[in-house]
């Protein structure tokens, strides 16, 4: 799993409809809005391209609670 975050409160999911153990991760806010200025830049092609390729090799994204520790 990819996973661009600073322990952020929300983050966006998007799962693998190719591969069942991959998916990828951003954070987000609590209505799924990504800040792509505070991506990396890799972060922030691997957001573009899940974003590209919905429906075709991932799923559409999730918003889930991030893990707390």
């Amino acid at each position: 799993m990819k996973t661009y975050h600073d322990k952020p409160q929300h983050l966006l999911l998007f799962h693998s409809l190719i591969d069942a153990g991959t998916s990828c991760t951003f954070p987000c806010d609590s209505r799924g809005h990504v800040d792509m200025d505070a991506l990396s830049d890799a972060a922030r092609d691997d957001y573009l391209y899940a974003r590209a390729v919905m429906g075709r090799e991932f799923a559409a994204p999730a918003v889930i609670e991030a893990a707390t520790h």
